[in-house]
């Protein structure tokens, strides 16, 4: 019940920044489907330390990860969709002394910007 509690304040607390920059402490709201959550993160030696919480529902029970990124390091949290669609992604990435949550483009959509560039180019 605690934990719920806990989890329900910190969801009020949160800063819309999906696909934006996040400070030391200031939570992002995180929505992949049904999965929703929040992520923040604090400055350890070595690098930042994300925390990022999901659950499913209401009902559902809470889950919490937690990794050091370093510079130039990212993590990916993806929750699947139906056959032929594509899958929900957040990524949350750190490059110098930013740490940024977005939402990154697909593989196939990367593909075509690739391929259009070269054929620009």
């Amino acid at each position: 019940m605690v934990r719920c509690i806990t989890f329900a304040a910190l969801c009020l607390a949160v800063t819309a920044a999906q696909a934006g920059e996040l400070a030391p402490y200031q939570a992002a709201s995180i929505e992949l489907g049904s999965i929703r959550g929040v992520a923040y993160y604090t400055e350890v030696p070595g690098g930042d330390r994300v925390v990022t919480t999901l659950t499913d529902g209401e009902a559902g029970l809470p889950v919490r990860f937690e990794v050091t990124l370093s510079d130039n390091q990212s993590l990916t949290l993806s929750v699947p969709s139906k056959l032929g669609e594509p899958s929900k992604v957040i990524e949350i990435s750190r490059a110098g002394d930013k740490l940024v949550v977005s939402t990154p483009q697909s593989a196939a959509e990367k593909l075509a910007v690739t391929g259009s560039q070269a054929i620009g180019d």
